[in-house]
This record gives structure tokens, sequence and C-alpha cells, in this order.
């Protein structure tokens, strides 16, 4: 808690308050989608490249009851907040990092600064796990280690902590001497240097050096020598001594000297060299990836005291770090979050969030474990865990462990405790939860993965995960594209272009996208029982779906005269009046939408009513990414424009235009009117702008058997895979059922398997496929990417001689999708 009265706060961040300068603020919140409790939080009203947050204070102020706000001058009328508090500043980021430099300066113990390309957050949780028996520890919450996640880090320091550890991230020149004095490290870790947002940088070296303004007041730098660049750049620097760093690695000047690495049966052995002591340690992983984060951790305990022998113990006790919350289809109609690895106070807040975004379900359930890592005295954190869980709306909480039902009179909401893990699955043999979003949160200790089995739905062993990260920055991007005030429809038909249908519109509900688009009627009502609020557009209503769509609120496309008569006469018999609806113009593509010659028909039928008002105006671009007929779009987007000049002076008001497709967002920055309608981008694929996205699905197998068959024999039905050397096949279960199509079998396509792209032999079958793995180990259970990052989507395409919209729509509804939030 920052504990901060108005007045105070105002001095801090050199603003000026508007209402009770004696107001005091306890905690601040940047995201107003966010759950919270309005007493004594303030909402700091960011202003970035496409949001506002002064956008939403009436929404905080009347529905939230937030009573405290810090924002940007010139941006709000005082007067429709008679009981508020504002701090007003010129700039509401600058004010929220100057608030968190100052808290920092309130404590004097220890602080760790981790920063680099990868591996920041891998080594901030291990070093939690390595040193959490001797500190109490506050730490970034997962990854915030951005221009805003920092400070949100910052401030959750207090006195009950005697050991800090941040991360910071950058991606371009300027930032991180903005993060310096917030994190202000007494250590510092720097990971390794790579090409993430290399863009924005002249060379490596400029990165490295902006990376190391970290550090410029650390009393310790730590950092692997091995890495030529990074250790070049800081023997150059100036800031630092030589006794200010403590360096690892196998080069013989290396502090830390690594003498020997061996890996073997699912470990590293490093025999290590230091301060005149010798040492074998024991890495349990064999990735390079975690050999190096781990050898931050050994250099960082040897800093704080540690021994080799010590050390060495406690490296083999390293569990995985989960990096993400996946979302699966459960037991009797319920969705379950898995986040079945760790337990603190920061994941916990971030996994409800995500908890609380799943709108399809109206009550919503936290499975937790003892909370063994907190830095707080156990009755002061089932406290603060009972304070989360109401502000945020939780319905039932089922604590598992001692500590947890120890403290059980702490929680007001709806609770059931048990002793163990053991003891909660006995009973949930008895007991049904229905029709419920359930987050399954637990120490790694208390094996909660077993609960998070037991309360998912069966389905095979073949998955789709779909990386929700991924939408929301590919929403990012195009947005980034967009003029100021221009809105964005996004489309998820055809089950979200075969993603997902609820789950990834609660998603973009939460980024507060403007329309959703649908083909037909069920699927909007489909969204409409999952607790999806949006405005939706039907794009392909049917004829007796109409009163289905007054009754949901749906709002239909009108291609043709046909079609309007019989709506308006349906909204006649139910006394319904200015019912939105969306004219499309055929502007040239002709499949749908009133021509030119037929608009004074259409304009006739218009005046002559009240039963409808129209919403938006708008048509379809045929070749809106091919530049070759770049002149017949020009001459689409031309005819529109009349179009929807025409019937704006009639109708006396100007609807909402849209023409504008991925690809024309892309290339036709002038067409894009009051709204856009984004479709394949979102999912992550472009034909130009496909470096800018992050692609969102990877189809995932298992090897279900491995054979060795002679020359001569036969791989599938009528014999197609014919081998003429000793050959090594596997057997996956996906088949053309599953939308693995036919063309892609007798080697047209290979899949990832350990490492090695490996061809299909044979025909493809309805439920398997076979694949030629020769030179290559593997076992039953092995993973086996059918497309992802390698191959991708669009290599599956091109090699079914098709495109990635067919691709992704035709994966069948049997495949499980499994939804992840970094």
């Amino acid at each position: 808690m920052i504990n901060l009265t108005a007045i105070q706060l105002a001095e801090i961040v050199l603003g000026q308050v508007i209402g009770d300068s004696g107001f005091t603020i306890r905690n601040v919140i940047t995201d107003s989608r966010v759950p919270v409790s309005g007493n004594g939080s303030m909402f700091i009203a960011l202003v970035g490249p496409n949001h506002n947050g002064h956008e939403f204070i009436g929404e905080l102020y009347n529905i939230r009851n937030i009573k405290a706000y810090l924002v940007e001058k010139g941006e709000v009328d005082y007067t429709n907040y008679p009981n508020a508090t504002f701090v007003e500043v010129d700039d509401t980021l600058q004010a929220l990092q100057k608030l968190a430099a100052y808290h920092r300066n309130r404590f004097v113990y220890p602080v760790i600064g981790i920063t680099g390309s990868n591996g920041k957050t891998i080594v901030k949780e291990w070093l939690n796990q390595l040193l959490f028996s001797e500190y109490q520890i506050v730490r970034s919450p997962r990854s915030y280690n951005s221009q805003v996640g920092v400070p949100l880090s910052v401030l959750q320091m207090d006195n009950h902590f005697d050991l800090a550890i941040f991360e910071a991230g950058i991606s371009k020149p300027g930032e991180m001497v903005k993060l310096q004095p917030i994190i202000d490290p007494t250590i510092g870790i720097f990971t390794n240097i790579g090409m993430p947002h290399q863009e924005n940088f002249d060379d490596i070296d400029e990165k490295v050096n902006e990376k190391l303004k970290l550090f410029r007041e650390v009393k310790t730098l730590i950092y692997c020598k091995d890495h030529a660049v990074i250790d070049a750049v800081v023997q150059d620097n100036t800031l630092l001594a030589d006794n200010q760093l403590l360096t690892w690695g196998q080069n013989k000047e290396s502090k830390v000297q690594i003498m020997s690495v061996k890996r073997e049966a699912g470990k590293t052995l490093v025999h290590v060299h230091y301060n005149n002591h010798e040492h074998t340690i024991t890495i349990p992983f064999t990735d390079a990836a975690s050999f190096e984060n781990a050898m931050h951790c050994v250099a960082t305990m040897l800093l704080l005291g540690y021994s080799l022998q010590d050390i060495d113990t406690r490296l083999q006790r390293l569990q995985p770090v989960a990096m993400r919350l996946e979302l699966k289809e459960g037991i009797n109609d319920c969705s379950v979050i898995n986040d079945s690895y760790n337990s603190d106070l920061g994941s916990l807040a971030i996994a409800i969030d995500f908890l609380m975004q799943q709108k399809q379900h109206e009550r919503h359930v936290v499975i937790l474990s003892d909370i063994l890592e907190s830095g707080y005295a156990p009755e002061q954190l089932y406290s603060k865990v009972a304070q989360m869980l109401e502000d945020k709306g939780v319905d039932l909480l089922i604590g598992i462990g001692p500590e947890i039902s120890r403290y059980d009179y702490a929680f007001e909401i709806e609770a059931e405790f048990y002793s163990s893990t053991h003891e909660f699955l006995l009973d949930l043999k008895r007991k049904e939860i229905r029709d419920a979003a359930i987050l399954v949160k637990g120490s790694r200790k208390f094996h909660f993965e077993q609960i998070s089995a037991a309360l998912e739905r069966k389905v095979h062993r073949t998955t789709l995960e779909i990386n929700l990260n991924a939408i929301a920055h590919n929403l990012n991007y195009y947005r980034s594209l967009l003029n100021p005030g221009v809105k964005v429809m996004a489309m998820v038909k055809a089950f979200s272009y075969g993603s997902g249908s609820y789950e990834i519109a609660n998603l973009l509900q939460f980024q507060r996208v403007d329309y959703l688009g649908v083909a037909y009627t069920d699927e909007g009502v489909s969204l409409r029982e999952a607790g999806i609020s949006l405005p939706i557009v039907v794009l392909n209503p049917s004829f007796g779906t109409y009163e289905l769509m007054v009754e949901f609120n749906l709002e239909p496309e009108i291609y043709n005269i046909t079609g309007l008569k019989e709506f308006i006469n349906v909204l006649n018999r139910v006394g319904v009046s200015s019912y939105g609806i969306h004219i499309k113009i055929d502007s040239g593509m002709h499949r749908l939408g009133f021509t030119p010659d037929q608009l004074d028909e259409l304009i006739a039928i218009l005046k002559s009513t009240n039963s409808v008002r129209v919403k938006s105006i708008f048509s379809h671009l045929a070749a809106s990414d091919e530049p070759h007929h770049d002149q017949f779009t020009k001459c689409q987007i031309e005819t529109f424009q009349k179009a929807c000049n025409v019937l704006s002076d009639v109708l006396g008001y100007q609807p909402i235009r849209h023409i504008l497709n991925t690809g024309g967002i892309e290339r036709y920055p002038e067409a894009q009117f009051e709204m856009v309608r984004l479709g394949i981008g979102l999912y992550g694929i472009s034909p130009t702008h496909g470096d800018k996205l992050m692609p969102i699905s990877t189809l995932r197998s298992k090897v279900i058997q491995v054979k060795q068959i002679k020359p001569g024999d036969t791989v599938g039905y009528s014999r197609k895979g014919i081998v003429d050397t000793p050959t090594t096949v596997v057997t996956i279960p996906v088949g053309y059922a599953d939308g693995l199509s036919r063309m892609l079998g007798n080697g047209n396509y290979s899949m990832m398997l350990n490492g090695t792209l490996v061809p299909t032999i044979g025909n493809i079958s309805m439920d398997t496929c076979t694949l030629n793995a020769n030179g290559v180990e593997v076992k039953e259970g092995d993973e086996v990417i059918v497309f992802g990052n390698k191959p991708t989507i669009t290599d599956m395409a091109k090699a079914m001689g098709t495109i990635p919209y067919e691709v992704l729509t035709s994966i069948s509804q049997r495949v499980k999708r499994v939804y992840f939030q970094e």
C-alpha cells in the first residue's frame, strides 16, 4: 500500500489537487477493466497510442465507486464528478513513474534488477524458489517489465519484505533511463542479448548500452563473460569498476569459472571454481537456456554468501516455471483455468482477472492451495486473499491445505476447506460443480495438476492451442495503423476462424473492440448466452430468424429489398422502433449488397418507416491485398463513398462507414472512414504484414506408436507408402476427420518431431496419419507439431494449394482447443 493523501501524492508527482486533498490513497490501478474495490483506490488514466484511460472515468465513478483519479490537464470535466478527488498532471505515465520512484526510496533492503533479451522471468522466479526460506521476497508479477509494469511492480514494496526482485524490458532507446530510478537496483543481472526489438536500435552495441543504464548505480553486476558483446560493452563502460562485476562462464577470466559441463539423464553437471573453492553442482535441466538461467542464479547466491555445496542442494529442487494460464473445456459445462504450478499474491491477482473475463459462466470459482512464499504473516496473508476474492467478485472459494483452512474465518464469501488435495478429490466424486468458470491455482507441492485433470473434459490427444496474448498483440498492431477515433469490428464468424467462440469474444470484449461480426444468427445467440454484451452484427441473416435477432439484440446486415421489408414487418409485429441495421453496398464484388441503381428504392423504404435506424453503411473489397487490382479497389472505394453520401443526405445523419478488411487496413489508410473490419489479421495471418504479427495457433499431437518396417513394406491405405530401406514409422492421432487434408499425405507435408521436420508417409486416414521418422530418436508419447512456429499454417496451406483461412476453419470441433495467456 502506498498510503498517501491526495495532496502528498500531488507534491510527489508535481500535480494539482481538485477535490478532497486529504483523501487517503492506498493503492493505484491502471486498467479500468479489472475488478477492484473502490475504497482507497486511485485510477491512473494513462494515454497510449490505442487507448485513453480518461474515457472510462464515468464508468469507474458511477458503477465501480472509484473516487480518486490521476488525470492529465484538459481531459476531464470535473463538474461531472462532484464527489471525486482528482490529481491533475501534464503526463500521467510520467507521474506514475515518479510515484514509483518515490515509493522505492522508502525502503533500504536489497533490490535485484534483471534485464536482458531472454530469461528475465525465469531467473526471477528461480531466485524466489532458491531464496524464499531466508528472505521475504517481493517480485514482479509474471513478466511485468514495461514502462507501466515496472512501476506497478515496485509499488508492491512494503516493510513486510526484505528482498525485492524486479525485471525490466525495453523496446527502444530512452526507456531504460526512466526505469532505472524506479527499480534502483543494488544488484544487477544482465541475462543475455539477442534480436527481439532490434529494429528500434542501430546495432547490438546500442541495445546493450541502453540496457546497461539500469545498472549505473548497482553495487554488483552479474553477467556471463562468454557473451562477448555484453562483456566488451561492459568493459568499455566507465560507470562500473572491476570490483563491481561478478562474471561467470568458461572464459578463464570469469570470477565464477565453469571448469566442465556434462549432460546426462535429464540433468547438467557443472564443475565450478569460485574464490578458491571448487564443487560440481547439478542443474535439473539439460537445455541451454535453463543452464544459463540457473548459472545466473548460482552467481547471485554466491554473491549473497551461500556456499557451492548449499547452492547444489537447492538447485536440485528447482521446478519449471509455468509461464502461462491455460483455459480448457471442463466437465459439467464448466471452463477450467489451470495455473497449478505456483501461488503468490501477484500471480493470484492476474489469474483471477483472467477468470473474471470468462463471461460465459455466471459463477466463478477459485480452488486455491496454501500460499507458501508470500512474505506475510499467515493471518495477514489470508485476510489479503479474502479481500482480493471479494473485491474481484469471486463466488466460491475452495481452499486446500492446513494453513488456508486454519484461517477460514477470514473469508466472507462462500467457501469450503479441505486439508489436502486427496481429501478434495475424494469429495469431488460426490460433489458436482456445474456451469462455472473454475481457476485451479496452487503451489506445486499440492499437486493440483491432479485436480485440473479431474475437472477437464477428456478428448483425444490432438489439441489446437490458441495464444490469447498473440490475438491481443495482433489487435493492437492493427489499431496502431488506424487514425484516432476509428472503430474496430472484429470478425468472429465461423467459430472465430476455427479458433473458438466465446473464448475469443471474451478477450475481444475485454480489449474493448467496438463491434463483433458473425455470419449467422445462431452464432450471435451463442455469444449472447455466453455473456457477450458488445454490439454484434449478423452478416448473413436468414428469414425466420429475425425475431430471434430482436430477442437477443443482434443487428442484421441488410443487403436486399426483400430482407429489409421482412425485417421491418417483424419489427412492426413485435412493436420495436429505431432498431439498428447495417446497409451493405455492392461496390463491385457482386456477391451481396445494394447496387447503386437500387438506392432509390432503398431510400424510399427507409424514409417511410421509423422501425429501423441505419447504424452503418458498408461494403466489401474484392482484392484489397493484391496490388495488381489496385485500380479496381480504388473504384470500389469511390463507388462506396458516393453511395454513402447519397444515403447520408437523405437520412439526415451520418451512419458509421466501413469498407476495409485486413488487407485494406494495411494498404488503404485513406479509406478507414469511421470503422474497419479486422478478420484474418487478428488471427496472425497477412501476406504483407506477417512479420509484424504473432501466430496464434499451434496444432499439437502425440506419437501413439513407433514401428520399424522392412524394405518392400507399405504404409497406409492403397499401399501408397512404399519403403525401400529400413524405416521408422510413427503414427499420430490426427486425420482428415480432424481437418488434416488427404492432400498432405505421401510426403507432401512435414511435421516437427523432436526438433526435426519429418515427412508424411502413406495416405492420411480418417483418424490418424503416419510419418517417416528415420534418423530421429522417438518414443511413444513424444510431441508432434502439425503446424505452429515451424511448420507454419501458411506452410500447410501452400502444401494444400489453398489459403490459411481454409486451414484454420477446417480444424474439426472434436480437436480440443486450449487457450493460454502468458
